[in-house]
């Protein structure tokens, strides 16, 4: 094998190490109500689609984080665990698709008796790009496994390093 050709694996696993890491600290950041550092997560005009909400740029995607409804879900007591994740990476461009559970609180007492338990669990898509010193998400689509059809497409659909 040639030194261009091993660059060239090197630049691919690098590139999939950078987006696995990326997606792995949303859910700390999230959790932790990391508004400004979730946003950066995507482009400028990034979109995030999650069932009922699409959230369009990083201004929208801020707000969410600061949003009445999910500083509840953080002083209640949340975790937002997303992985493993199928990484395709074609150039300055790639696909990613990983499970999520979302864990919540459900209201025990958090010294006696928490109780925590499986709120949702969701299908994601992402589509990335290369940004000048690391990647980000242009768009992320989210969709509940509840039955219906949409969540598996999107999951196969990345399996395959195909854009939603």
């Amino acid at each position: 094998m040639d030194v261009a050709a091993l660059e060239e694996r090197l630049r691919r696993l690098e590139d999939k190490e950078a987006i696995a890491e990326l997606i792995a600290t949303y859910g700390p950041l999230v959790d932790g109500g990391a508004a400004d550092d979730v946003a950066a997560q995507w482009t400028e005009d990034g979109v995030y689609d999650v069932d009922e909400i699409t959230m369009n740029g990083r201004d929208e995607i801020r707000s969410m984080v600061r949003s009445k409804n999910h500083q509840g879900w953080i002083a209640g007591g949340c975790a937002h665990f997303l992985g493993p994740v199928k990484i395709t990476v074609t150039g300055d461009e790639a696909v990613a698709v990983c499970h999520s559970l979302m864990i919540v609180n459900r209201g025990g007492d958090f010294e006696k008796d928490p109780e925590f338990v499986v709120r949702r669990a969701t299908a994601h898509h992402f589509e990335l790009v290369r940004g000048s010193d690391s990647w980000l998400v242009a768009k992320r689509t989210s969709r509940v496994l509840d039955g219906r059809a949409e969540a598996p497409e999107l999951l196969v659909k990345g399996a395959h390093g195909e854009r939603a």
